[in-house]
């Protein structure tokens, strides 16, 4: 059974910054792909950044250039820091695993950027 948990979510005022970790447990395989996703009422959930096990990141547009997303193989874990947080990024994230076509999601985590 695949569980996630992540932490590092709180307030921040605009501009500041924020670092998100999830902890994947029961992972039997070192390839699959882990990423954070948001999601805002009357929002669909988006894709914010993933990374594979080889480490190719990809981002939405919306973070380019303020967020970055690592991962440490040994402790499957993955990293999300967000810098320049806009009251735009509030939301509750999301981390994902993506292995052979299943899906696992974390309890969520409340970012809430102040202006």
């Amino acid at each position: 059974q695949v569980q996630l948990v992540e932490s590092g979510g709180g307030l921040v005022q605009a501009g500041g910054s924020l670092r998100l970790s999830c902890a994947a447990s029961g992972i039997t395989s070192r390839f699959y792909s882990m990423g954070w996703y948001r999601h805002t009422p009357g929002k669909q959930r988006e894709l914010v950044a993933t990374i594979t096990s080889a480490c190719f990141t990809n981002y939405a547009d919306s973070v380019k250039g303020r967020f970055t997303t690592s991962r440490d193989n040994a402790k499957n874990t993955v990293f999300l820091q967000m810098n320049s947080l806009k009251p735009e990024d509030t939301a509750v994230y999301y981390c994902n695993v993506h292995q052979y076509g299943n899906d696992y999601w974390g309890q969520g985590t409340q970012v809430t950027v102040s202006s």
